[in-house]
């Protein structure tokens, strides 16, 4: 019994040490590859998030190592967040779409005709976003905007990797369209939105709706700082903030090859765009291009990058990446011109920001009805902090406000 005790003493000793090496490594690793812009206001406080994210990251892939969990069910847990108390001014149900999980909320208000409706697809780069991880900005939105919204559970790479996240909304959001009515919804009143991957999502399904006769017309789509290109990743807002938390570029392309091909694909050759050939970049340029973006988003520093040679084992790695359901900027302009009513919402300090402001201008060039927010002091990933007090960013809320301002006058 004593020597059990003396092993038990050791293996304890040993898991502090190991944690402590972990958080001194993220502590250094943090500071040295961590950029915070004088711009994001209480820069202390996002620093602090990203080491806390860091971490979780980390302890994750140290307990996937020695065999105790996979690394995305400890990620999935902790994005799940503090669950928000009961409230009587929404009526929630669990439900599935055609065997998609949903959430459903409704508002308790008296409604006046049937009401508008949101479909929301949940950002986390397809890999680890959940239902309850979008609890509170789900209950915000139907709330405030006095609508009903549907939270999309889809399923989640690398057990399911793309498309089926994407055409699980493709799901969901049909049957919601087919069946509005029940759920107390003016059929023609419905929009899909998302954030981060959540808004490629949504971009996705709406283009892929957008010729079917036979359901009732997306009335618009709400794309929240949205991924939407794989082509370009040396665009100003690549280089600018690359390093900004708390979506590193690296990051980025690490996990959003897990969702792509479920498995770690070596992103340094698509990095450098090895992957494009130049047949497909010369007919990409004319959409995915820094000419295209306005040159006040080149003040904080943009030097053009030529693409590395074409590299055919990339290419056939990650040749998904050319599909318009991934890559949404990639549809052709008989689609695009169909598109609805568009808001889009950008932050200034965020490696997505310039997939926005393309998409804007693509939208726009057709004749689309855009609502751009810009978000000056704004970072990725800002809106998932909605309602939680504190934790909050001063442009967490405003910029909630202007969607729900956005979603009411449809």
């Amino acid at each position: 019994m004593e020597f059990l005790s003396i092993l038990w003493t050791l293996a304890s000793y040993a898991s502090i040490a190991i944690l402590a090496a972990i958080l001194g490594y993220d502590i250094y690793y943090d500071m040295k590859r961590t950029h915070i812009p004088p711009g994001i206001p209480r820069g202390k406080k996002l620093r602090l998030f990203n080491f806390i994210l860091n971490m979780a990251f980390g302890v994750a892939v140290l307990l996937e190592k020695l065999g105790i969990c996979h690394r995305y069910k400890i990620w999935r847990a902790i994005f799940k967040g503090i669950p928000p108390k009961k409230t009587s001014k929404l009526i929630i149900k669990d439900l599935t779409f055609d065997e998609v999980p949903v959430r459903v909320y409704w508002p308790t208000t008296t409604p006046v005709g049937n009401r508008r409706g949101l479909v929301y697809t949940h950002g986390g780069i397809g890999i680890i976003g959940t239902i309850e991880a979008y609890e509170r900005l789900c209950r915000y939105i139907a709330r405030r905007s006095d609508s009903v919204v549907v939270n999309v559970g889809f399923r989640l790479a690398p057990e399911h990797p793309y498309p089926v996240p994407v055409l699980d909304c493709c799901t969901a959001t049909i049957h919601f369209l087919k069946h509005a009515e029940e759920y107390g919804v003016d059929p023609h009143r419905i929009a899909i939105g998302g954030d981060s991957s959540g808004g490629t999502f949504a971009t996705a399904v709406c283009q892929h709706l957008v010729t079917r006769k036979d359901l009732p017309k997306l009335r618009a789509q709400i794309l929240l700082y949205p991924f939407l290109q794989g082509v370009d990743f040396s665009l100003p807002s690549y280089q600018q903030n690359h390093s900004v938390p708390v979506l590193f570029q690296k990051r980025l392309l690490k996990h959003g090859s897990v969702y792509l091909t479920g498995t770690y694909l070596c992103t340094e050759d698509i990095l450098k765009s090895a992957h494009v050939s130049e047949e497909m970049r010369a007919k990409y340029s004319e959409w995915i291009s820094a000419k295209n973006i306005p040159e006040e988003f080149k003040a904080r520093g943009y030097t053009p990058v030529g693409p590395a040679p074409f590299s055919k084992e990339s290419y056939e790695k990650a040749k998904g990446i050319f599909e318009p359901m991934f890559s949404p900027l990639l549809a052709e302009d008989g689609v695009v011109h169909q598109l609805p009513e568009t808001f889009i919402l950008t932050c200034e300090y965020d490696v997505v920001r310039d997939d926005g402001l393309l998409y804007k201008k693509r939208l726009e060039d057709h004749g689309v009805p855009v609502t751009w927010c810009h978000v000056q002091d704004g970072f990725h990933g800002i809106l998932c902090l909605i309602d939680y007090g504190p934790l909050e960013f001063p442009n967490t809320r405003s910029s909630m406000k202007r969607i729900v301002h956005f979603l009411k006058g449809l």
